[in-house]
This record gives structure tokens, C-alpha cells and sequence, in this order.
């Protein structure tokens, strides 16, 4: 048994810390990583509360729930910060990217801690599988919602719509790799196609804003 709560504190203590000595650009990074490790460990309260009500087993929660709840966390921080602060589609990707990131380090951490981390291919899945399907999830999800902004269509069925996508690569990762053979091993591929795919049109969108991160550079030099 780990105690995830702690491990949390102990990752974000120092982070929280050098908030202080870096700038506003940097700043965001690190608090949209922060804001994906709570994000994370929420979802593990709410996929466990989930499999205790209906009954399901820790495997088949991690199936049917975890994709719905994940994504949907990982989406609350980046709309409460698209809406109030309606931020360049740059800094949208940077704090998608730090939530990703967020989420995948602590999961990552504690599976290590919980399961051990003497077998080296478990390991290499979980960073190059894992780790990058909830990065790739919290890039899609920033893509589709920048494009529904940029085209005015940004409305219930807009969120829903980029919800869904990142809900359904999620829930076919996890099935592929649910039973083992041919089908395993595409789901472990997966992640690193979709980041391949996602690599053009996200950095359309960084370039496209390219002059906002001198403006942060600037501001952080004040």
C-alpha cells in the first residue's frame, strides 16, 4: 500500500517553492504540472469510488471508468483557464502540456512505487505507453478546443466534441492492451503514433503565437 497523498505533497513542495525564482512563462509550465498531478490523484478518488459502488474490479474500473474521469479532469483546468483568462492558443498548449505532463509523472511515480520497478520492459511501457497517451489526450483536447474558439464554435457540443475524442483514443488504448498478443502491442504503439500525428498542427499553433513568448520574456526581465 503507498500513501499518494504523500507522495504528492513531497513532488510539489519544491515546485511550489521555485515558483518564486523563475519567471511568468515558467510559472505557468510549473502550475499547470502541478494542477495535472492533483488532477490525477482526484481521478484515482473517483474511479475508486466508481468501482466500489458498481462493484467492478480494479481492471475492469480501470477500463470502463478511468477514460471518462481522467479526461474530463484533465479538461476542467484547461477550460477554467481558457474562459477566465481566455489565454493565446500558445500558452493554452503550454498549460496542456504541463497538465499531461502532471498527470503522467505522478501515475507513473506511483505504479513504480506500488509495483516495483525492477522489470525494465513494465518500465519502458509505462513511460513510452502510458506516460504518453495522457500527455497526447491533454494535446488533443487543446487542439480541438483552440480550433472551436478560433472558428466560433466554441459551445457545449464544441467542448463535448474535443471531450470525446480524447475520451475514445484513452478507452482504445486501454482496451488494446487489456488482452496480450497483436492487439497489445498496437495499443503500445498507439500513443507515439498520435503524438506523431498531433506534432503538425500543434506546432502550427505554437508558431502562430510565436511573438507571445517574447512578450512573457520580456515581462519576466521586469
Amino acid at each position: 500500500m503507498i500513501y499518494s497523498e504523500n507522495i504528492l505533497i513531497c513532488i510539489e513542495i519544491p515546485l511550489l517553492i521555485s515558483l518564486l525564482f523563475i519567471d511568468r512563462a515558467s510559472r505557468r509550465f510549473v502550475g499547470s504540472f502541478i494542477a495535472g498531478m492533483i488532477v490525477c490523484l482526484l481521478s484515482a478518488y473517483i474511479t475508486a469510488f466508481l468501482s466500489r459502488v458498481s462493484g467492478l474490479d480494479s481492471q475492469s474500473a480501470s477500463m470502463y471508468y478511468s477514460p471518462v474521469v481522467e479526461e474530463t479532469m484533465k479538461m476542467l483546468p484547461l477550460l477554467f483557464y481558457m474562459f477566465v483568462f481566455y489565454p493565446k492558443d500558445r500558452r493554452l498548449f503550454i498549460c496542456g502540456t504541463g497538465i499531461g505532463l502532471g498527470f503522467a509523472t505522478f501515475e507513473n511515480c506511483c505504479y513504480m512505487l506500488s509495483s516495483g520497478s525492477e522489470d525494465f520492459t513494465y518500465i519502458l511501457i509505462r513511460g513510452m505507453a502510458v506516460g504518453v497517451l495522457h500527455l497526447v489526450c491533454a494535446l488533443a483536447l487543446v487542439i480541438i478546443l483552440t480550433d472551436a474558439r478560433k472558428h466560433h464554435v466554441l459551445s457545449v457540443a464544441g467542448v463535448f466534441g474535443a471531450l470525446s475524442l480524447s475520451v475514445t483514443l484513452h478507452g482504445l488504448y486501454n482496451l488494446l492492451v487489456s488482452e496480450p498478443g497483436i492487439s497489445s502491442y498496437i495499443g503500445y504503439i498507439l500513443p507515439a503514433a498520435a503524438s506523431a500525428a498531433l506534432y503538425i498542427p500543434g506546432r502550427r499553433r505554437i508558431m502562430a503565437d510565436g511573438g507571445d513568448g517574447k512578450k512573457d520574456a520580456a515581462a519576466g526581465t521586469k
